[in-house]
């Protein structure tokens, strides 16, 4: 594997910047400077172009020519669009960086020395905050991702939609069970043997998919605060859209049932269909038909996809142990049900 090192009597590691662009002219305009003024020497700067239908591709011909092009023959989504992109890509480290996100020029070098420390450090994110409200963690990873032992996905900073405020509390680097696609270093050789993310997956949870099967194989994803970036975040699919809720719903249980050790899939799914459609209710009763008919869509989706796949995605999980970030209890029930809305009071302040 390979090890970035930050010993500067040699050649430090190289590191390639990709960002996925579709339709995202505004977003380069804006931040694409701030990308280019990263200090890390070994460095190069990729757009993987989804087939945008927008002025990007010109935008960036005509102002920063410097830049490298991938032009994907299609809208691939975020999960293939990577894959076919970073599969043209030479380098030590890819960094996968959305379109909307803001760096400061430092911003590289600590993530890539808590990377240099431990070879078996496969994948890395800095601590995201809200670029619009820069004193809050931002959804989409805050400072690092956890998933309790349904499934559910929060963060260091962020429990369901409840962002905290950002003061110092999780400024320690920790293992986590994954590293935010917003903002991911991963080691090259790792992404390329695990074959990248699901391209089922299209976008939504494929980075903790993928994550998880890092952890599998023996290696760790590590948070590093002292590295922040600012994002954005929806501008794909907001927070609501019926197309987000039914990705991540779908992409969710077929996360774990191909990660869960078989025993415990046999259990969880039947009780993670109880929850998804006491949300779906909830929602329904609230005046939200939208996000219930996503839900019931998303569990008929995951059942084709357990019928349509190749025998092989099918067969019973005997990989076992619990991975870092994974926490035993129900989120659910913590948040809901004892109103709780801090990492710190369900995991505990030094996790």
């Amino acid at each position: 594997m390979q090890n970035p090192s930050t010993d500067h009597t040699k050649s430090p590691p190289s590191v390639a910047i990709v960002i996925l662009n579709y339709n995202g002219q505004g977003y380069l305009q804006r931040f694409l400077p701030s990308v280019k003024a990263s200090t890390w020497p070994n460095l190069q700067i990729i757009v993987a172009d989804n087939a945008s239908t927008d002025d990007s591709l010109a935008f960036l011909q005509t102002h920063h020519p410097d830049i490298r092009i991938i032009r994907n023959p299609s809208n691939e989504g975020f999960a293939r669009g990577y894959n076919t992109a970073l599969q043209q890509v030479e380098a030590d480290v890819f960094v996968l960086l959305n379109s909307d996100v803001e760096v400061p020029p430092g911003w590289i070098e600590p993530v890539m020395a808590v990377m240099a420390s431990d070879t078996r450090i496969a994948a890395c994110q800095p601590k995201i905050l809200d670029w619009n409200r820069r004193d809050r963690f931002e959804y989409a990873g805050a400072a690092g991702g956890w998933i309790d032992t349904f499934g559910y996905p929060f963060c260091r900073g962020r429990i369901f939609d409840v962002c905290e405020k950002d003061q110092g509390q999780y400024d320690s680097v920790r293992p986590i069970f994954w590293a935010s696609g917003a903002a991911m270093f991963i080691r090259s050789d790792v992404f390329l043997r695990e074959k990248g993310f699901d391209p089922f997956f299209f976008a939504h949870q494929e980075e903790i998919d993928l994550c998880w099967r890092i952890q599998l194989s023996g290696l760790k994803i590590m948070s590093c605060p002292a590295s922040v970036v600012y994002h954005v975040g929806g501008g794909t699919l907001p927070q609501g859209n019926p197309r987000k809720t039914f990705l991540n719903f779908r992409n969710n249980l077929i996360m774990l049932w191909k990660n869960l050790p078989v025993w415990e899939r046999c259990w969880k799914l039947p009780v993670r269909f109880g929850l998804d459609g006491l949300s779906g209710w909830k929602n329904m009763l609230s005046g939200n038909p939208d996000y219930f008919f996503a839900v019931a869509r998303a569990h008929f989706a995951f059942l084709k996809w357990l019928i349509d796949r190749p025998a092989e995605t099918r067969m019973p999980s005997l990989r076992s142990g619990r991975p870092a970030g994974m926490w035993p209890g129900n989120l659910i029930w913590q948040h809901f049900g004892k109103g709780r809305s801090k990492f710190s009071e369900i995991v505990g302040p030094d996790a």
